[in-house]
């Protein structure tokens, strides 16, 4: 049975909250483990997306409605899906509280609640994303309007931007301004069109490899650089943007600088999702001081309550958020949840794996992998090298992995494969 709008019961072994990527995946696996009906969900959203694929959904490149199906029919067949909105957590008695229906207790919790898009961090940017040439990739409406922008522009300038926080594939906003790039290019009006990457870092990628592939794509095709800047308003009036300049260290300088725009494509702010806000605010040891999940970086448990688990984008670990680290997470989280259950200690690391194939045109990609260490590839080839077969492990292959493999527990990520490409000398 599911539960749709009020809780129904108020215990389960199992309590996951958040419905996306990880809440699915750890709900899948540990809906055969310790039977359906002991997991709880708790997602108020009805419709799951496939989200890795709004950056080419915004370049025309695949249709919305093949990254969509509902919350419901993604999780197991009589998993408890709560949709009621949390309130507050209260781990020290290990309680869920929600705005309209009864506390839910549990046994064990796993947090994937992933991120917040704070558009709303940029003055005026949420009401001119609804004006002609702004737009960003990050929400299924506003990625479909991405692709009429870039359809519609003839010339003028094209700004594209990257935020001065945490961010949800942080490929993603160079990755449409390169498909951008080729759209205008194959259509005959890239001359009539000046193209700036507008980045809070200090590099085009953290990762030298793939940084230095990707300046090769920047200075060959006439891209401007522009590190250390950060957008902070909006002007759609003027059509004008303002960004901060920032100093090594990402701190604002105190200067500005104005750029006018005609397209305009924002990677926006996150931040941890209110519940978690709040329990910062709160001091509560389940989070840090800025609401990610406090995790151990490895083990993924929370360094407070040996019962909770934190997943995915809502975690203070170190590496990219990505799907593809999510499923390297999966993989650790369900061997020491497990090991957990049955009374024992943390067995399994997390390797800091995180993925981003960084789409550079409309069949071609530089297949990007790496921890905290550099690059950890899959294929016994260099990957820093745009290819045709990295484009259709994005376009074709990774979709059919996420639906079949990740959110139904099974797929945890290329390690194995890794290491039997690479003849067992990989990690």
């Amino acid at each position: 049975m599911r539960l749709t709008s009020a809780v129904l019961r108020d215990h389960v072994r199992l309590a996951i909250v958040g419905g996306g990527s990880g809440g699915s995946a750890v709900a899948a696996k540990f809906s055969r483990i310790l039977g359906a009906s002991n997991v709880a969900v708790i997602e108020p959203k009805a419709t799951h997306y496939y989200q890795p694929g709004f950056t080419l959904v915004g370049g025309g490149l695949m249709k919305l409605d093949s990254l969509i199906r509902s919350e419901e029919s993604v999780l197991p067949q009589g998993v408890n899906l709560i949709r009621s909105k949390l309130s507050r957590f209260e781990p020290e008695n290990n309680k869920l509280h929600f705005e309209e229906s009864p506390p839910l207790a549990y046994d064990y919790l796993v947090i994937a609640t992933g991120v917040e898009l704070r558009y709303d961090l940029i003055k005026n940017l949420p009401s001119a994303l609804e004006t002609p040439g702004v737009c960003s990739i990050y929400l299924p409406q506003y990625a479909e309007k991405t692709f009429k922008e870039i359809q519609s522009l003839q010339k003028g300038n094209a700004l594209f931007t990257f935020p001065n926080t945490p961010i949800k594939c942080a490929g993603a906003p160079q990755k449409i301004c390169y498909i951008a790039e080729d759209y205008w290019r194959r259509n005959s009006v890239r001359q009539n069109i000046h193209i700036s990457y507008n980045t809070s870092l200090g590099a085009i990628f953290g990762i030298p490899k793939y940084a230095a592939s990707l300046m090769k794509q920047v200075e060959s095709r006439g891209i401007e650089l522009n590190t250390r800047t950060n957008l902070i308003e909006v002007d759609p009036e003027k059509k004008q943007a303002t960004f901060e300049l920032l100093n090594a260290e990402a701190q604002p300088t105190g200067k500005t600088i104005v750029k006018k725009y005609d397209l305009l494509h924002v990677g926006p702010p996150c931040s941890p999702v209110p519940v978690l806000r709040e329990a910062a605010s709160a001091n509560s040891p389940l989070v840090d001081g800025k609401g990610w999940v406090k995790v151990h970086p490895k083990t993924l448990q929370n360094e407070t309550f040996n019962n909770v688990f934190g997943i995915g984008d809502c975690a203070n670990t170190p590496n990219a958020k990505t799907a593809a680290a999510i499923s390297s997470q999966f993989r650790a989280l369900e061997a020491n949840l497990t090991s957990v259950i049955a009374g024992k200690q943390p067995v399994s690391e997390y390797d800091g794996y995180a993925s981003c194939p960084l789409v550079i045109n409309h069949n071609q990609a530089i297949l990007a992998e790496f921890n905290g260490d550099g690059p950890l590839e899959t294929l016994p080839i260099d990957q820093s090298k745009p290819r045709y077969l990295a484009y259709f492990l994005k376009r074709y292959f990774m979709p059919a992995l996420y639906w079949q493999g990740l959110v139904k527990g099974y797929w945890k990520g290329p390690k194995v494969i890794r290491k039997l490409l690479h003849l067992g000398f990989s990690k």
